[in-house]
């Protein structure tokens, strides 16, 4: 706020003060920001920002359920009368006054509409006219969102700011929302035809459900059933379901441990299995429920399950535990099993999770095999999401398949037989997936080691030469009996032009690739994170849109602060340096010139450059570093002195990457089972 009042003159004035902070109108603000497109967002998320931000401040008020309750309830009312909620009461003053009259009609509406309160007649009746203010806000987050869908998604969103625990708790993270939503297929279903019943008898807060409808427009021919202990919960999922399309005649929400199949049989199920602590977690239990989910399946239908990875694919110490995973594994019911990464639980971060996906009479090629993946030393990203949910999806429609590069690539095909007789053995792929043993990299791979041992005696050869040509390496240092040299800092050095500071620049991250002209240059690179030239720029991207960026020019020393002290030279130059990076450029012209790897050697090695771990910034700015002010002709012999080491450390680096390559690649090939070594007397 305050970067943005001191640089536009047009910026709304503050309206008001508490303890000596400025209070704007929101309203006005967010319209502010739509107009000059500085937001840096949507503007139907400002405004839903804006509201949003209305109802957090309420909480001293409201408790974080009652508006939870309050507004969905609200937004229900207004979905099902079909009439904006202050239709009534337009164009009167917010006074009390107007208040109860607003209170008074919204109630009305409710026991009118929902006499039997299925959706919101409760929870409107336990507030009083205190809580007309939400109706208006009800209003603002339906105008942003454009319908009462929307807004309601965008409240749920703001759980975990509302500190609602219990609705956040069992969330997961969107890349595996929408893993779960492919392995079910529901919108190839839909696509066909299919008129479907999906079912959850976990619903909790109707997260899963409410991913699956997101992932089609066609909910005319969608029924849905789901259960929950929790009777807020299952409200709350009735509403959300309810507004997301299914109408009231398709839709049924049981308060209880189990769904009403009256209305239809599942043909999708998706659940997430109740989270226990580690301390009551029993694999009895979470197998139990697994068998309740199969029988709720009738041939040709499909249920995703997750669950905790200690019953669904860790090893079983228990007789009892084994023999019950056995017999289901032994129902030809289970399909998949996935072992997860951590963390897919934001709210648990150490809970291991696990999928099964079960089918009900399964292809011909696929009956008596189970599919078994683990990706959970892996990072669920978009591509390992998609790879993973074909390979799950292939493996439904056609089962086993020969060698025609349709092979798993995160999993093994393996016999119910065979785990059987493991008896309690985990449910891991035994090998890696064929399509890796079968790929054209582990195919090469005798021959990238030949060539890594090839680089290896060369890079050898070009050490040796060097040494019989330069002889060993020496610094030719001595002890100094004379004065110190005095101590200058580098503002001093800025300030008498030897060195030049020089500003980084705001990047885009969309314009970086990696095969642009220009290497780009931040923290990352400098601190060694990243390597130098995996981040670059094209030229034309760099006319276009950034007109007053300068490239760097050779020898300039490119430095960070942030996390910590990082130097490099930039020895070619034509690079741009990214924001917070900055440059220190060495001038030659003066009496008493530096050279950048001297300036880069002594800043480095500067005294108090770090920070304490609870610091926000670094103890010293960069300007007040000191290092000594060498002479002229030490300068010229410590330049040649680390050129040198430079050059010896590049002719070893290169040795040690061709023997790590070499030793990476036999120690992969072992690993895996693809390589074997050869009698080194052969």
């Amino acid at each position: 706020m305050s970067t943005w009042r001191r640089r536009h003159g047009d910026f709304p004035a503050a309206v008001s003060e508490n303890s000596g902070r400025p209070l704007f109108d929101g309203a006005q603000v967010a319209e502010w920001l739509v107009t000059s497109g500085l937001g840096n967002a949507d503007p139907k998320e400002l405004r839903s920002e804006l509201a949003l931000f209305g109802i957090i401040a309420l909480r001293d008020r409201f408790t974080p359920w009652q508006l939870v309750e309050a507004l969905g309830g609200l937004l229900c009312l207004r979905r099902l009368d079909g009439r904006p909620l202050t239709e009534s009461t337009d164009g009167l003053p917010g006074d009390a006054g107007a208040d109860d009259a607003l209170w008074s009609a919204v109630l009305h509406r409710a026991e009118r509409i929902d006499a039997e309160d299925d959706f919101v007649l409760r929870e409107l009746r336990s507030l009083d006219v205190t809580a007309a203010p939400l109706v208006r806000l009800a209003e603002d987050l339906v105008e942003a969102a454009y319908d009462e869908r929307g807004a309601y998604e965008w409240l749920l969103a703001t759980r975990s700011r509302l500190d609602l625990d219990s609705l956040a708790a069992d969330a997961v993270t969107p890349e595996l929302s929408r893993l779960l939503t492919q392995l079910t297929d529901l919108r190839f279903r839909l696509a066909h035809g299919e008129s479907l019943v999906l079912a959850d008898p976990h619903a909790r807060a109707g997260d899963l459900l409410a991913a699956l409808l997101d992932d089609t427009d066609d909910r005319e021919r969608v029924t849905v059933l789901a259960a929950d202990p929790d009777e807020r919960l299952a409200r709350i999922t009735r509403r959300r379901l309810f507004l997301a399309g299914i109408s009231e005649l398709d839709l049924d929400v049981q308060t209880g441990p189990d769904l009403e199949e009256h209305l239809a049989d599942p043909d999708i199920v998706v659940t997430q299995l109740p989270y226990r602590p580690g301390e009551s977690r029993s694999v009895l239990t979470a197998l139990t429920e697994v068998e309740y989910v199969a029988e709720l399946l009738r041939p040709g239908c499909t249920a995703v399950v997750l669950g905790p990875a200690d019953a669904l694919v860790d090893e079983l110490k228990d007789t009892e535990a084994s023999q019950f995973r056995s017999a289901l594994l032994r129902r030809n019911v289970v399909e998949s099993v996935v072992a997860l990464p951590g963390g897919v639980l934001p709210f648990r971060p150490g809970y291991r999770p696990a999928l099964w996906t079960l089918t009900r009479s399964p292809v011909a090629e696929a009956e008596g095999k189970v599919l078994l993946a683990d990706i959970s030393a892996k990072q669920l990203t978009a591509d390992v999401r998609a790879r993973l949910a074909e390979d799950v999806l292939l493996w439904r429609a056609e089962g086993f398949r020969t060698l025609d590069g349709h092979d798993p690539r995160y999993g093994r095909v393996v016999s119910v037989g065979d785990l059987d007789r493991a008896f309690g053995g985990p449910l891991t792929p035994p090998a890696p997936p064929v399509s890796v043993i079968w790929s054209d990299k582990v195919k090469e791979r005798p021959a990238l080691i030949a060539e890594a041992e090839a680089h290896l005696e060369r890079a050898a050869a070009d050490a040796r030469a060097y040494e019989d040509e330069q002889g060993p390496y020496r610094g030719n240092v001595l002890r100094r009996v004379d004065r110190l040299p005095r101590r200058i800092t580098l503002g001093r050095l800025i300030t008498e032009r030897r060195v030049t500071k020089l500003p980084g620049h705001r990047v885009d991250d969309r314009h970086l690739t990696a095969d642009g002209h220009h290497a780009v240059l931040g923290p990352e690179e400098i601190t060694g994170e990243r390597p130098v030239g995996t981040r670059r720029i094209d030229r034309l991207v760099l006319a276009a849109e950034y007109d007053r960026v300068a490239l760097t020019e050779p020898g300039d020393v490119v430095y960070t602060l942030t996390p910590r002290l990082g130097l490099y030279v930039d020895h070619d130059g034509f690079s741009v340096v990214a924001f917070p990076a900055r440059v220190l450029r060495v001038n030659p012209d003066v009496l008493r010139p530096l050279t950048p790897r001297v300036l880069a050697a002594l800043l480095g090695a500067a005294r108090g450059t770090g920070r304490s771990p609870s610091a926000v910034r670094p103890a010293r700015r960069v300007e007040e570093y000191q290092l000594p002010d060498l002479e002229p002709d030490e300068v010229l012999r410590f330049d040649a002195l680390l050129a040198e080491a430079e050059h010896r450390e590049r002719l070893l680096r290169a040795q040690a990457d061709a023997l790590a390559e070499a030793r990476d690649l036999t120690v992969a090939g072992l690993a895996d089972g693809t390589l074997t070594l050869a009698d080194p007397y052969i």
